[in-house]
């Protein structure tokens, strides 16, 4: 008997074009087939019995055949594994109904991570499974937050809001010398935590933009958590807020490839759009003797993606020079995992805080 029912996506997935209706009763066999097939399953089953079929489903898919030739063609190839894994696991759907609620057995409470993600559920609706898993643990980050060491306090980030997990970056605008304590702006702000670590530092003022409304009330939240709110202030806007600035900041997206879904786009950018805009438009916003802080990581060198001429070229285009660097290595896991097709480069990856100002004439 047809069915329907609203799709919902917090990443921009298109909603599959073929749906079955399965039990407890479908192998994983068969539903690797089924969604190799591109055919997607609304479970009607147990609900952990589900979870148990997508962790089958993932062993199936494996990590694929070891990349092999040139950086940027393990780059590629590890994305397209990557994507065709996710392709494969959101092929499972489960029904939310308004509460909202998934009305199998079993079901754990998704209220707030439904809400976090998906907004107020206001009619029968399906979802993937595997997205769903993913807002589960992501209320579960937000809750609990994550420890910044530079702040010696917790950041809350909210579902969809790049948040720092690692905190080497950070450490880099936590020690860099403050060119003035008036005003600050720090422009893509995520989760502001680099705004809070400014104003943290006795920034007076401190303006965190960011495009993205789950960001500015991420940033908000956490102004306000880290008693900061009457110095730094989120506003929705693209790139820049209007005026100068003393001290501009700005931790672009360090990859130039296409981002594959909406949450992609804190780590992906194609063509390095973000970076290039930040370095063109960044001496029409700094006062007279002020300093842009440029946060990157060299990883997409290391993949052969930028180049180090390409990025000294944005800066000199842009009329600025350097007139410092601060380097960091990564402390985060996978620079020491020798089974992760990309080690290499992250094993070489350096983060550096750039300190630009404008060219003397």
């Amino acid at each position: 008997m047809a069915a329907s029912a609203q799709w919902l996506t917090a990443n921009g997935r298109p909603a599959p074009t073929r749906v079955e209706a399965v039990t407890d009763t479908l192998t994983a066999n068969d539903a690797y087939r089924m969604a190799s097939q591109g055919t997607a399953m609304l479970w009607q089953g147990d609900f952990h019995n589900a979870r148990q079929l997508l962790t089958a489903l993932d062993r199936r898919v494996g990590a694929g055949k070891k990349a092999s030739g040139t950086p940027a063609e393990t780059f590629y190839r590890h994305r397209q594994s990557r994507s065709h894994r996710a392709r494969i696991l959101g092929l499972v759907l489960v029904p939310l109904n308004p509460g909202p609620e998934v009305p199998l057995r079993r079901a754990p409470d998704v209220r707030e991570a439904a809400v976090d993600a998906y907004g107020e559920v206001t009619q029968p609706s399906v979802v993937s499974l595997h997205e769903l898993v993913g807002a589960i643990g992501a209320n579960q980050w937000r809750r609990n937050g994550v420890w910044v060491e530079a702040l010696q306090d917790r950041i809350h980030p909210h579902y969809g809001t790049f948040f720092p997990t690692r905190s080497e970056y950070v450490g880099l605008v936590a020690e860099a010398p403050l060119p003035s304590e008036e005003l600050a702006f720090d422009v893509g702000t995520g989760t502001g935590v680099l705004a809070a670590i400014l104003a943290r530092r006795g920034v007076r003022r401190v303006l965190a933009t960011d495009n993205q409304p789950r960001a500015i009330a991420c940033a908000t939240e956490n102004f306000r958590n880290l008693g900061v709110q009457d110095r730094a202030e989120a506003v929705l806007t693209d790139m820049f807020p209007p005026g100068r600035a003393p001290l501009v900041v700005c931790n672009p997206p360090w990859i130039p490839a296409t981002p594959h879904s909406s949450l992609d786009s804190a780590v992906y950018d194609p063509g390095s759009r973000m970076l290039f805009r930040f370095l063109a438009e960044l001496p029409d916003h700094l006062e007279p003797g002020g300093e842009g802080w440029l946060v990157l990581s060299d990883l997409a060198e290391h993949l052969g993606l930028r180049t180090r001429a390409d990025l000294l070229a944005a800066i000199d285009a842009a009329g600025l020079a350097v007139v410092d660097r601060l380097d960091t290595t990564p402390s985060h896991p996978k620079a020491s995992d020798r089974s992760d097709p990309l080690h290499a480069a992250r094993a070489a990856e350096v983060t550096s805080l750039w300190r630009l100002v404008p060219q003397q004439p």
